[in-house]
């Protein structure tokens, strides 16, 4: 960790690896793509897709909402285990 130069409390970097495309940039989780969705729940793009053609929610952009993909996929486990 880099420390900040006018006090000695540790200031956090950026992680090298991020999932942002092109490297290290900041991500917006309202408003993820799907190869960024799949990287960050490490599964399958193919998966993401799946889910969004069986109706998962996306913008009007492409983009998927980490909530809302969640609750989507919450809701879809409750209706598959019939609680």
């Amino acid at each position: 960790m880099a420390t900040s130069k006018d006090s000695s409390t540790p200031v956090a970097t950026p992680a090298a690896d991020s999932i942002a495309p092109g490297g290290g940039g900041p991500v917006n989780p309202a408003a993820l793509t799907i190869e960024q969705m799949a990287r960050m729940l490490a599964v399958p793009e193919e998966k993401v897709h799946a889910h969004v053609a069986a109706g998962a929610p996306v913008g009007a952009d492409g983009t998927v909402n980490l909530v809302n993909y969640a609750a989507w996929l919450n809701r879809r486990l409750k209706e598959l285990d019939g609680d």
